[in-house]
């Protein structure tokens, strides 16, 4: 076990902190100011669609009293006794701030605090701790007025692909398994090969770019009033870690925050272009947050390791694309069958480097 002190040197140190935060830069300011755009009609109407009296109560309301606060002090449950008179004054802030595309920089300030990874044998990397990010409640409560929103409104008329079981209602890993073991089972019966393969794409929530996220969230017709808003809540974000009266701040260039209200929806967005295009050549994919599993169905070996190459080629140019990394070290391959011996086939490639098969 790592001291506090270990811990946070991860993040203290510049050489360290990049890999949480690729391409930050170390500053000693505030979040960088974001320019406010001038709001049409149509930017208030919108506006006032997602943020209404009662909307703003239930978000206020949907938080743990005393979950942990950002940089402000400021925990659930000061906003939930103060409700009735801060609620008018935080309709008109939250519509302000969706109208104009405008977050006040002191909103975008996070308190970074590094938890570590389970299962690990010791904890000397980056790589064993995750950051999570202590955001302000007051942004905390706006993100969810917009992800509400989002998929009350936006995923009813184009939902995500049913092969995505994170981050959604009545969806988890205990529907992700049946579905697969239901095909795996099927194919036993019918006498064929079923070649399974899972990927691990490293430190999404990190790396996503805010061109993939905002692209994503255009595909799906989102309003550009959000989009915009989506975006000035990211971009100019001021990521620190204190200890001991000694802090480093960052400033964040790429990415959104761990364990953020608004975090996961973009994700999904993202790789949801990956799981269409994989289901529609003929691979079965299901995505649950950062891992995708593969599944290809045939009589013949090599046919099926075809399949399977030609969708660890889609996943490369994907991933190259929004420069995601996807790890082939933790990228295994299995296969299903009744044979007593499988013949021989070619093995796919990731990067360059063989997946081995198992059985």
């Amino acid at each position: 076990m790592l001291t506090k002190i270990n811990k946070h040197y991860i993040f203290l140190n510049p050489k360290y902190s990049n890999t949480h935060f690729p391409n930050s830069v170390v500053t000693e300011r505030g979040a960088v100011p974001a320019a406010a755009c001038c709001a049409k009609c149509l930017d208030w109407r919108v506006a006032a669609r997602i943020v209404t009296y009662w909307r703003a109560r239930w978000a206020i309301d949907s938080f743990a009293p005393y979950k942990s606060s950002g940089m402000d002090g400021i925990f659930p449950a000061l906003l939930q006794e103060g409700r009735e008179v801060l609620i008018p004054y935080l309709v008109k802030i939250f519509r302000a701030c969706l109208a104009t595309g405008y977050v006040p920089a002191i909103w975008r300030q996070v308190k970074v605090v590094f938890i570590q990874k389970p299962g690990r044998n010791s904890y000397g990397r980056t790589k064993d701790f995750r950051p999570i990010s202590l955001t302000l409640f007051l942004l905390k409560t706006m993100e969810r007025l917009v992800d509400r929103f989002l998929r009350d409104e936006i995923l009813a008329t184009k939902p995500l692909h049913p092969n995505q079981h994170a981050y959604q209602a009545v969806r988890s890993v205990e529907t992700a398994l049946p579905q697969l073991v239901v095909r795996v089972e099927k194919a036993l019966f019918q006498q064929e090969i079923a070649l399974g393969i899972s990927l691990d794409t490293e430190w999404v929530f990190n790396n996503t770019s805010y061109d993939s996220m905002c692209a994503a969230l255009a595909k799906h017709r989102v309003d550009y009033t959000i989009i915009r808003s989506i975006r000035a809540t990211l971009e100019g974000r001021r990521a620190t870690a204190t200890l001991g009266g000694f802090s480093r701040s960052v400033l964040v260039s790429r990415g959104c925050q761990q364990r953020g209200v608004l975090s996961p929806l973009p994700w999904c967005l993202v790789v949801d272009e990956l799981l269409t295009r994989l289901n529609g050549g003929g691979i079965y994919t299901q995505g649950y947050t950062d891992d995708i599993c593969l599944l290809a169905v045939g009589k013949f070996p090599n046919a099926v390791s075809g399949l399977i190459q030609w969708a660890l080629y889609t996943v490369e140019m994907w991933s190259d694309k929004l420069g995601l990394l996807v790890n082939p070290n933790k990228t295994g391959l299995v296969a299903f069958t009744r044979r007593r011996k499988l013949p021989r086939f070619f093995e796919p490639c990731l990067f360059g480097m063989t997946i081995h098969c198992s059985m």
